[in-house]
């Protein structure tokens, strides 16, 4: 698909990697809504968009209330007349040992990070069926590939797990379905950690990459392929790396 002249809906759009992508994709030429829950900071970043010559549109939405995706899904669909692109990349990290985090925190994280994800899509999915064009993209993390949060990569390794299985029940529908998984990146998300990390724009430019291009999984940065290599031929020495 080209990205020039398509719509794309990106959600957790108001900072980090969902911002850097809708920026992208404008720049690209796509008409881009993007979707959070703070409204004020995604008027901003429709505000730079604008002021370099793209086109976007807010729409308010909570990724982890599933009773609202109906709304959001046709909102969406209402402003441009339809999505050509999804990115399903709003996502939180909750902190906590297993057995102590609070049900509200683990069904917070679990409906933002997997359920709502997939619910979205499920509603989005029809039209680009119907039109046999469409792009729908999934962030999930490095830690959908090595365990290394009981939660967080519990909730990555079903995103992941989701969409690769969609990929293939999509196969010859028009319809790509394409994984990008991060690893450690300079967000909002990551701003306990004092080492130096690439910024958005890199996976913001995957992502953009994979619309034109899909492929089964994107990682970034490239060498995070080495321990997710490791982890697939030599667990044991994931397990001793992080422990140590």
């Amino acid at each position: 698909m080209k990205i020039a002249g398509a719509v794309a809906l990106v959600t957790g759009a108001s900072s980090g990697i969902g911002a850097a992508t809708a920026r992208e994709l404008a720049r690209r030429g796509a008409r881009v809504i993007l979707a959070a829950r703070r409204v004020d900071l995604l008027r901003e970043q429709v505000a730079a968009i604008t002021a370099a010559g793209g086109r976007a549109s807010v729409i308010e939405a909570d990724i982890s209330d599933l009773a609202s995706l109906p709304r959001v899904a046709s909102e969406a669909e209402a402003i441009y007349g339809q999505i050509d692109i999804l990115v399903n990349n709003a996502g939180i990290h909750i902190r906590g040992k297993p057995g102590q985090l609070a049900p509200d925190d683990i069904a917070l994280m679990v409906n933002t990070n997997l359920t709502g994800p997939i619910t979205l899509t499920r509603l989005l999915l029809p039209g680009m069926l119907q039109r046999r064009r469409g792009v729908i993209i999934c962030v999930a993390s490095v830690a959908g590939n090595i365990a290394n949060d009981w939660l967080y990569s519990g909730t990555k390794f079903g995103l992941r797990g989701y969409a690769l299985a969609l990929r293939r029940q999509l196969h010859s529908s028009g319809v790509s379905v394409s994984v990008v998984s991060p690893g450690y990146i300079d967000t909002p998300l990551t701003s306990y950690r004092h080492s130096r990390m690439p910024g958005p724009a890199l996976i913001a430019n995957a992502i953009a990459a994979l619309v034109e291009r899909p492929r089964r999984e994107v990682v970034a940065p490239w060498w995070y392929r080495i321990p997710i290599a490791l982890e697939r031929i030599a667990p044991w020495l994931v397990d001793f790396g992080l422990r140590r």
